[in-house]
């Protein structure tokens, strides 16, 4: 470092992270038409020309949102199921308690209350968010129940309606606490749906 530097800087690699996560943050305040550019640089830190520079539109900032944020946390469920030898049961409670935990301790049950919102404005949003997210937790979880039916396991049935079944009412759930607990509705703990659920689908599910 040259005398009279400045100790630090912020790195150039490190202002597309903190601008992705800036847009989570005010598209889970304010939804995607009322949010601006300026308001998420100015979360940022940096300024709209910066911005700029990285994303072109808020649909790029929605995808990168979707990209860095959501898919992670998909392809962690992805790698723990497939590498985990256990019966379907103790699989489905754990996709379950991850679904929760995601949802719990995060914004981006704002993004897909957003998501449901805005698709009939801004249908990229929908189109993003199906194909990073609900078409690969789907394919998850369908491929999860097809291998546990082809040893025994569970009932015959379409793997595919199956999975519906398995994750609809976490979706539920997660609606309710972005919707109407807002607007008064009594709380609900998505941590004691997923248990509760799990006793029930798999009651109905397994062989």
């Amino acid at each position: 470092m040259n005398p009279g530097e400045p100790k630090w800087r912020r790195r150039k690699e490190d202002r597309p992270g903190e601008i992705v996560a800036a847009a989570l943050e005010v598209f889970a305040e304010k939804g995607f038409a009322a949010a601006r550019l300026d308001d998420i640089a100015r979360r940022a830190g940096v300024s709209k020309g910066a911005l700029y520079l990285y994303f072109e539109t808020k649909q790029d900032l929605f995808r990168a949102v979707v990209r860095t944020a959501v898919t992670p946390n998909v392809e962690a469920v992805e790698a723990a199921l497939a590498a985990a030898e256990a019966p379907f049961a103790m699989l489905a409670r754990l996709l379950l308690a991850r679904v929760a935990e995601v949802m719990s301790s995060s914004r981006l049950g704002s993004v897909a209350k957003m998501v449901i919102a805005e698709s009939g404005n801004f249908p990229d949003l929908a189109r993003i968010w199906h194909e990073d997210v609900v078409s690969r937790a789907l394919a998850m979880a369908t491929g999860l129940i097809e291998r546990a039916q082809a040893r025994g396991e569970l009932k015959p049935g379409d793997p595919r309606t199956h999975a519906f079944s398995l994750i609809g009412p976490m979706l539920m759930g997660v609606l309710w606490r972005e919707v109407l607990v807002p607007a008064g509705a009594q709380g609900i703990d998505l941590h004691a749906i997923a248990r509760q659920h799990a006793d029930t689908v798999l009651e109905g599910m397994l062989a």
